[in-house]
C-alpha cells in the first residue's frame, strides 16, 4: 500500500517566550484574493494544519503557527497566516516579530545592515515594520499594524466562583477584555501563572454571551479570544524626544487554556488605545509592558485614527525574535493520531513547494 506522507519546512522562533512556528514550504496555494481570503478558506476548510501543528504529538496549544503565502498588497513582501489555539486572529504583533525575523534570518526577505524596512500582509491588513540587524541578525523589529480602539467601556460579568469581573473591550487585531488585575488581588508575577489562566478561562466563557464580536471593515471576527490583565502604570523617564516612559506589569489569556509568555503586542496596543482615551498617555509618550515571566516589548503612541465610528489610535510595538530552529517535519496522513479530513487537500505532494513568500529586495 502506498504510504501517505508529506512534509512540512518549519522555522520555530521564539518572541518573549512565545514560540512561533513559521511555515515555509509544503503548503499548497490557497483560494482567495487577499490574505484574509485565504485564512478564512483555512478556518473554514482547511482548519486541520492548525490543529496538527498546535497538538501533540506535532506540537502544543501554547504556540502559535504563522502561514506565509502570497500577498496580495503591491507593497507587501509577503503575507502570512496567524494561528493560535483560539482560532485565526487577524492581527498578532508577537507573530508579526517572528515572522520578519524568520523571513529575514532564512535570506527569504534579503537582509540588509543597519535599519531595513520591510511590509508583511497580515489578514487584518498591511504591518509596516522596521527591523534592527547588526553583524547580520536581526536584534529588534518594530511594527505597526491596524489601529486600536476601544469598542465599549464599563461592561461587567458575573463570573463563577469569583463574582463580578469589571472590564473594557478594545480592538487591536483582535477584541481584548481589558481587566484591573489589582481588583483581584493579582501582581501578575510568575506564581501567578496557573492562577491567572484559570480566572482568564472561567472570565471568557462567562463574558462571551452577547459580546460585540463584529468589526466594522472586517465583518464577524468571532467570539472573545483575549483577556489582557493590567498591572499599575509608574513613570520611568523620558523618552531621547522627551516624552514620557512608562512600565506596567501584564498578563494575556488565550482561550482556551493559554496564558501568553510574552506581554503580547496586540495586548500592549489595546493598553495604550484604553490608556489614551482615559487621557492617561499622549502622542510620543511609550509604555514598557512586563509578562509574568519578565519579558517585555515596548508600545508607542502615534497619531490618532478612525475606525468606522470609533476614534482610533495608531502605534507602534517593538520586541526581538530568534530563530530556534529550522526543520523538516514528516505529516503521516495514516497515522491515527493525524485527523487528515481537513488537512490532507491543502498540503502540497511536492515537498519543496514554497507556500508563496516572494524573495525581494
Amino acid at each position: 500500500m502506498r504510504h501517505r506522507e508529506r512534509t512540512l519546512e518549519l522555522l520555530d522562533t521564539q518572541s518573549g517566550g512565545d514560540v512561533s512556528r513559521i511555515v515555509v514550504a509544503g503548503v499548497g496555494p490557497l483560494p482567495g484574493a487577499t490574505v484574509l481570503d485565504k485564512a478564512r478558506y483555512l478556518q473554514r476548510d482547511g482548519d486541520g494544519l492548525r490543529r496538527l501543528l498546535l497538538s501533540e504529538p506535532y506540537g502544543d496549544p501554547a504556540m502559535s503557527v504563522d502561514l506565509i503565502v502570497e500577498p496580495s498588497h503591491p507593497e507587501a513582501q509577503a503575507g502570512y497566516i496567524i494561528m493560535e489555539a483560539m482560532g485565526y486572529p487577524l492581527y498578532s504583533g508577537s507573530n508579526t516579530i517572528c515572522t520578519a525575523t524568520a523571513l529575514l534570518q532564512s535570506g527569504m526577505i534579503p537582509m540588509r545592515e543597519g535599519l531595513q524596512s520591510v511590509v508583511l500582509e497580515s489578514p487584518a491588513g498591511l504591518a509596516r515594520i522596521s527591523a534592527r540587524v547588526v553583524d547580520g541578525r536581526v536584534v529588534s523589529i518594530t511594527t505597526q499594524g491596524e489601529p486600536a480602539y476601544v469598542a465599549a467601556e464599563g461592561l461587567s460579568v458575573d463570573v463563577p466562583y469569583y463574582g463580578e469581573v469589571r472590564f473594557d473591550l478594545v480592538w487591536s487585531g483582535a477584541y481584548y477584555a481589558m481587566v484591573d488585575a489589582t481588583r483581584h488581588d493579582f501582581t501578575l508575577g510568575a506564581a501567578e501563572q496557573i492562577a491567572l489562566t484559570a480566572f482568564g478561562d472561567a472570565f471568557v466563557r462567562a463574558a462571551r454571551p452577547g459580546l460585540l464580536q463584529v468589526h466594522p471593515e472586517l465583518g464577524d471576527v468571532g467570539p472573545l479570544p483575549f483577556a489582557h490583565f493590567m498591572g499599575p502604570v509608574r513613570e520611568v523617564g523620558r523618552t531621547a524626544g522627551g516624552h514620557a516612559r512608562y512600565e506596567s506589569r501584564s498578563a494575556t489569556y488565550v482561550h482556551p487554556g493559554v496564558l501568553c509568555r510574552s506581554p503580547t503586542g496586540t495586548g500592549t496596543s489595546a493598553r495604550l488605545a484604553l490608556m489614551a482615551r482615559r487621557g492617561e498617555i499622549h502622542e510620543g509618550d511609550e509604555l514598557e509592558t512586563i509578562s509574568p515571566r519578565g519579558s517585555r516589548f515596548v508600545g508607542a503612541v502615534l497619531e490618532n485614527a478612525q475606525v468606522g465610528d470609533y476614534p482610533a489610535l495608531h502605534s507602534t510595538i517593538t520586541g526581538g525574535a530568534r530563530l530556534m530552529a529550522h526543520s523538516h517535519i514528516t505529516v503521516d496522513l495514516d497515522d491515527p493520531l493525524v485527523d487528515a479530513s481537513d488537512l490532507e487537500h491543502v498540503l502540497s505532494a511536492d515537498p519543496s513547494a514554497s507556500t508563496g513568500a516572494a524573495a525581494v529586495g
